[in-house]
């Protein structure tokens, strides 16, 4: 299984400084290209891979760590370049938000996450690390007697079993909520778990 992680801001960084304290290898790609990442990839050491954004939508789960706004001009492009989304895992970490008023966007009575699993055709999507404040999601997992929970949902049920096997594999407890509708109010940008910092303890 091959990782990569598009974008390099906060939530980015934070989901990286976790592969790199497991010794899992993830592509990090970003608009700036590989040689802005040099820096990030010394700090975090040699399982961080800098990379294209073309090399990167090629691996097998694709983490979405750019702001929602961002999202479909990055498909329009990455398909223009020949990628295939074809029962590819893409994990959806953005928010949909609306500034400076920082409120959730109005999108028509839509999930921000179905937007982006429309965008990203045949792939298989599921939503997750987007309600953990980014110094939260970076600081080491586990904590006070137990592992920070990271909540994940999506329509296919396989996606999130692997999805909640790849967040406990980087120290997390994984809290699966179900489909998308089913977590809404959970989890989509406004709701009850957006911005909480919750411990499960063993």
């Amino acid at each position: 299984m091959t990782y990569a992680i598009i974008g390099s801001g906060a939530i980015g960084h934070a989901i990286a400084t976790q592969f790199a304290r497991q010794g899992i290898d993830v592509m990090v790609a970003n608009s700036r290209g590989p040689s802005s990442l040099t820096d990030m990839a010394h700090a975090l050491g040699p399982n961080i891979r800098p990379a294209t954004a073309g090399d990167a939508v090629h691996a097998d789960v694709v983490i979405l760590a750019i702001p929602f706004g961002a999202v479909r001009p990055f498909v329009e492009d990455a398909d223009a370049a020949g990628a295939n989304w074809n029962d590819r895992l893409v994990i959806d970490a953005s928010n949909a938000v609306d500034f400076p008023s920082f409120k959730p966007a109005d999108l028509g009575g839509r999930l921000s996450t179905e937007i982006v699993a429309e965008a990203f055709a045949g792939a298989r999507v599921v939503k997750a690390f987007n309600t953990v404040p980014a110094a939260k999601l970076e600081a080491p997992p586990a904590q006070a007697g137990g592992r920070r929970v990271v909540a994940l949902s999506g329509d296919d049920g396989t996606a999130r079993s692997q999805v909640a096997t790849l967040i406990e594999r980087l120290g997390y407890a994984a809290l699966d909520l179900g489909t998308l509708r089913q977590a809404s109010h959970l989890q989509q940008f406004g709701g009850t778990l957006v911005a909480q910092d919750l411990i499960k303890l063993a």
